[in-house]
């Protein structure tokens, strides 16, 4: 019996039974513990066996005890469940989710479900118009869920306007393991500036570079190393030339160019090396510099031996370039060098290498893998069960499920040290090594209101520069216009500002002071 059920059968009766409801929830609960399962039969079930898919079981030979996560660190197994229950069994959470993941959600949440006593309603949002839905229910002061998860550069436009609630609380009552993740995804996809921590990791992404070993070799003559193959972007350049030249159908390097955010993720990928900082110390934009300009100059220059079309890829083109053998070389999401492994999902399996990311032979570059995109998971301020939501979100983005879903190869990335560090999970994530060196040292683009918009408006530019209908300066100066615009709607340079720009800048690049590993 969900909360919301057991009030409506009660409100026909009268004030007299009204009166009991206290007693009866109460009820409610003590037949829960009574009846319930017993939670270490059910975290038993929450395992390799139940939750990868078999084809990559038998790919690893992966048994159903294995771990590819720390118990120690791993949340589910470490709260206490009867207190969870006893607290919240009876209660009912809301859930907004992206439609087309509601089946799949429906059924990852029974052991939550099972382990607390909470039940969780589902509010299916169509996923091409998230944004502007959810934006809309938390305009009109009612929103009809208590959680969500969502696209990270959108936590700024939540929390600057007070939509989504303060979490530190409950992180603190039910140890949520905050000191298990890699600072970049705490600080970035949890914390508001210094206001507060307001969401939970979940998607946690990192862009890289991958490569084809066998058309390196026929190249470079040599076994591809992460470190030394391509060891700089002017390397990576000249050899996109070679490999352009290797296998029919097979373009050098590949991309994201398309207009909007994905030629900015890609400039940002390459201009984070170069030393660049989006802003200074004022919240003034200042990407249009030097530094700015030959990152931009490094894209075009890889223009010349990428894929035809190049200029209008998002995610969707490159993956399927990348895992359809059409690319010696790829900038993409880590996720390319995962799903690249698995055969029901590639054509270049066995032929896959993730590198450490090219350095810049320029005075102020630095080595900045970029954490780009991503997601992250939130409670919001007019949530009517907003702890049983927080326990449901803390469920889902738990060690074990982050894991396993890296082992499914899903796209949902872990941002756990415990889980990146695990060997036995590195033996079926072919990035995992490279990528958890990387997170040490990543870079990030702030979380601030209008962040999204401006991440858009900067990528229209970068596009005409992509295209040729601008030089690499005039796009950069265009984007730093609209960028001063933009935050200047959203109270930046004056006294309504979020925060301060020092309340970020740690998190921009966590490798400051720290010697790189390439």
């Amino acid at each position: 019996m969900s909360r919301r059920s057991f009030l409506m059968s009660t409100a026909a009766v009268g004030a007299s039974a009204v009166a009991v409801g206290g007693v009866s929830l109460f009820n409610v609960r003590r037949s829960f513990a009574q009846d319930a399962m017993n939670p270490a039969d059910v975290l038993a079930k929450i395992n390799v066996g139940g939750y990868v898919k078999k084809e990559y079981r038998d790919l690893y030979k992966l048994a159903d005890g294995d771990e590819l996560w720390d118990p120690a660190k791993d949340w589910i197994r470490t709260v206490d469940w009867e207190k969870v229950r006893g607290e919240f069994a009876g209660t009912t959470v809301k859930f907004a989710i992206g439609a087309a993941d509601m089946e799949s959600a429906a059924d990852g949440l029974k052991p939550f479900e099972q382990l607390s006593g909470i039940k969780v309603e589902l509010v299916p949002i169509p996923d091409d118009s998230m944004y502007d839905k959810v934006l809309a229910e938390f305009i009109s002061g009612n929103a009809s869920f208590d959680a969500l998860q969502f696209f990270s550069p959108w936590l700024g436009d939540f929390a600057g306007p007070g939509f989504l609630a303060k979490l530190d609380d409950y992180a603190e009552k039910w140890k949520l393991p905050l000191d298990d993740f890699y600072d970049t995804y705490r600080l970035n996809y949890g914390y508001f500036g210094d206001k507060g921590l307001y969401g939970i990791p979940f998607d946690c992404d990192i862009q890289m570079v991958h490569v084809r070993p066998s058309l390196l070799k026929k190249v470079t003559g040599k076994d591809a190393d992460t470190k030394l193959t391509v060891p700089t972007y002017d390397e990576m350049i000249r050899l996109s030339a070679e490999l352009n030249k290797v296998e029919k159908g097979v373009a050098g390097v590949g991309m994201m160019g398309a207009r909007g955010f994905w030629s900015t993720y890609t400039w940002e990928h390459i201009a984070a090396q170069h030393g660049v900082d989006l802003f200074n110390d004022s919240w003034e934009p200042v990407f249009n510099s030097d530094a700015g300009i030959k990152a931009l100059e490094t894209i075009l220059a890889l223009k010349a031996s990428s894929a035809e079309g190049v200029a209008g890829w998002g995610w969707g083109e490159n993956r399927a370039a990348w895992l359809g053998g059409q690319l010696a070389m790829n900038i993409s999401w880590q996720d390319s060098g995962t799903q690249a492994t698995r055969p029901d999902q590639s054509r270049i399996v066995g032929d896959c290498l993730t590198l450490y990311e090219p350095r810049v032979q320029i005075e102020g570059a630095r080595f900045a893998p970029p954490n780009i995109a991503g997601s992250t998971s939130c409670v919001t301020a007019t949530a009517k069960n907003p702890e049983g939501a927080f326990l449901m979100l803390a469920f889902l983005t738990t060690a074990s499920i982050m894991a396993m879903n890296e082992a499914n190869a899903n796209g949902v990335a872990p941002g756990y040290k415990s889980v990146l560090k695990n060997e036995k999970l590195r033996s079926v994530s072919q990035p995992a090594a490279v990528w958890a060196d990387s997170l040490d040292y990543a870079w990030c683009a702030p979380r601030i209101p209008g962040m999204f918009e401006m991440e858009q408006a900067l990528g229209n530019e970068i596009n005409k520069a992509i295209v040729g209908q601008a030089t690499p300066k005039e796009a950069l100066d265009a984007g730093a216009k609209a960028w001063k615009e933009i935050m200047t709607k959203n109270g930046f340079f004056s006294d309504k500002e979020p925060f301060k720009y020092a309340a970020v800048a740690p998190a921009t690049w966590a490798g400051k002071g720290k010697t790189p590993p390439v």
